[in-house]
């Protein structure tokens, strides 16, 4: 099995993306088991065949779900970046605390970590075998943005410091151990502490 591309996925035809969407909110509803090309060319009022034409396979379409995920997440990561272009610290605690309060309401990932849908989740394996490479795309971007900074790092320094924060977001979409706020409180004074920067005061959701 070739690993999945996390790139933009092309724009296709017009029902493309009302199919992904048909499909991320039918496997939230009924599972992933009951998503087929025919119910999502009902839901979506087109022919079986446009589905495949715009989509391909069901693997295809699960790669197709993910990637426009994906894509939500690293958006709201850049605009948290924007929205501080001289503070990296406050960049990655408003980027931490953006994606994990996307993930707080995501349909796909309530679904996928919910046990309610039978007896076996089949899309999660889907997503397991792909998870390198969506690390590896969030990393990258991370590291684009965290590079305008001029951070007091070299290259190894920087590419554990982003594992290390991608890592652990992701942990906390899945199994969050505290709010949003918290768990980007906690990076964001990891990470003032690596840059040297760090305040002498409590982190802000602790004191």
């Amino acid at each position: 099995m070739t690993a999945m591309s996390v790139l933009p996925v092309p724009a296709g035809g017009q029902y493309r993306q009302p199919i992904i969407t048909a499909a991320i909110e039918l496997t939230a509803k009924s599972g992933w088991p009951a998503v087929t090309m025919a119910r999502l060319a009902e839901l979506v009022g087109v022919s079986r065949q446009t589905v495949y034409n715009e989509i391909g396979s069901k693997t295809a379409l699960a790669e197709a779900m993910i990637s426009h995920e994906l894509q939500r997440f690293l958006a709201v990561v850049s605009t948290a970046f924007d929205r501080h272009p001289d503070d990296l610290v406050e960049a990655i605690y408003d980027a931490v605390r953006a994606v994990l309060e996307l993930a707080d309401d995501n349909i796909l990932l309530r679904a996928i970590a919910s046990a309610t849908h039978g007896t076996d989740n089949e899309f999660l394996p889907l997503l397991t075998t792909r998870a390198g490479s969506l690390l590896t795309e969030a990393k990258t971007v991370l590291r684009a943005r965290v590079l305008r900074y001029s951070p007091p790092l070299d290259d190894g320094q920087l590419t554990v410091v982003m594992d290390l924060v991608v890592r652990t977001v992701l942990s906390h979409v899945m199994q969050p151990s505290g709010t949003p706020a918290e768990t980007a409180d906690g990076l964001a004074w990891v990470a003032a502490r690596v840059l040297g920067t760090a305040p002498s005061t409590s982190m802000r959701t602790r004191s």
